[in-house]
């Protein structure tokens, strides 16, 4: 079972697979698109539908134990700016939701269920296996990373849980399940951490060593392809994101009120941004618990960097009549094309 559970997270973390399977469900109910400006550099995206962060657990993991931090350190400012100006229309959110009745036309897509794993014998947990093939644990080390694979299989469910029920078609519902994911997540480290803290200080130096080596041979394995840059490049450098101003004052003719609302959320905006691009973790040599702290660490931030754009975002929202909403939600889809 550990064995091909590696063997698939592995597989997930390949850029060129995530590009593929994100792909696939981000443009469900598209025609004729390949990509999208939401689109990560790794291939991936950091919404799919009405899911922010598809591959969460993979990610938490691969960085933890593999020291792949590509999927994991590409998630930043982009994507809060994709909650606000969702790349989806509600065509394209349709074909997520529950099945229409018979002769209604219905988008072809993923469902919401499906998003992140609907059947509980797909959620697993750490590599157990190859953790203890490279530490050779004692009886007592042992048990210790046997409360670890548990702490990680429960941690996995946490996050399969916080997939979203129904779709959010507003920014400021985006922006709220944004947040319940990360807290989500947060959550899944404080349950993973204590354990991960327990078992490796059980080890000798020796242990040690060989259990750090699994990230340092993954990373000599994947170096020769490796295409997305340190690691500090990769959440440091968003893409060029500029509010489309035009658009708002042509389509909501703002009154001065709420374009002074707007000045806030734009400002909010911009230090979340700048304050998510100095959080970026300065080392890619790091020990498994490091690792684990510095996600912990980057998931606060990101975290509050949500909130304090959500609440912005909920005044400016609150000034809007129910027309001028309507032409906020369309800038985002319309910029795809």
């Amino acid at each position: 079972m550990h064995s091909s559970a590696f063997r698939n997270g592995r597989l997930i973390s390949n850029p060129a697979a995530r590009a593929q399977i994100a792909a696939a469900a981000a443009l469900a109910g598209w025609h004729g698109a390949s990509s999208g400006w939401w689109q990560h550099a790794g291939g991936g995206y950091g919404w799919v539908g009405p899911l922010f962060w598809p591959f969460a657990y993979n990610d938490l993991y691969d960085y933890t134990i593999w020291g792949d931090g590509l999927g994991f350190w590409g998630y930043g400012y982009p994507d809060i700016y994709a909650g606000i100006f969702g790349p989806y229309g509600y065509d394209g959110l349709s074909a997520y939701l529950p099945q229409r009745p018979v002769g209604r036309r219905q988008a072809r897509g993923v469902p919401l269920d499906r998003l992140c794993g609907s059947d509980r014998r797909e959620i697993v947990g750490l590599p157990i296996d190859q953790i203890a093939a490279a530490v050779q644990p004692t009886e007592a080390q042992g048990a210790s990373l046997d409360e670890l694979g548990n702490a990680s299989i429960q941690a996995s469910e946490m996050i399969r849980a916080s997939c979203p029920s129904q779709v959010a078609a507003t920014a400021p519902g985006r922006l709220t399940a944004m947040q319940q994911r990360i807290e989500a997540m947060e959550k899944a480290v404080d349950l993973v951490q204590p354990a991960l803290d327990r078992f490796y200080g059980s080890l000798t130096d020796e242990q040690k060593a060989r259990f750090n080596a699994l990230a340092e041979d993954q990373r000599r394995a994947t170096a020769s392809n490796n295409t997305g840059g340190s690691l500090v490049q990769n959440c440091a450098t968003p893409a060029a994101l500029d509010w489309p101003s035009t658009d708002i004052e042509a389509r909501l003719h703002p009154n001065d009120t709420q374009r002074a609302a707007l000045q806030v959320l734009q400002d909010t905006s911009a230090k979340v941004s700048a304050s998510l691009k100095a959080a970026c973790e300065p080392s890619d040599v790091m020990t498994p618990p490091a690792r684990m702290a510095a996600v912990r660490k980057r998931l606060d931030t990101m975290l509050d960097g949500v909130k304090s754009v959500r609440a912005a975002l909920e005044d400016f929202y609150a000034t809007l009549n129910d027309e001028q909403k309507a032409q906020f939600e369309a800038i985002g889809p319309r910029r795809t094309s």
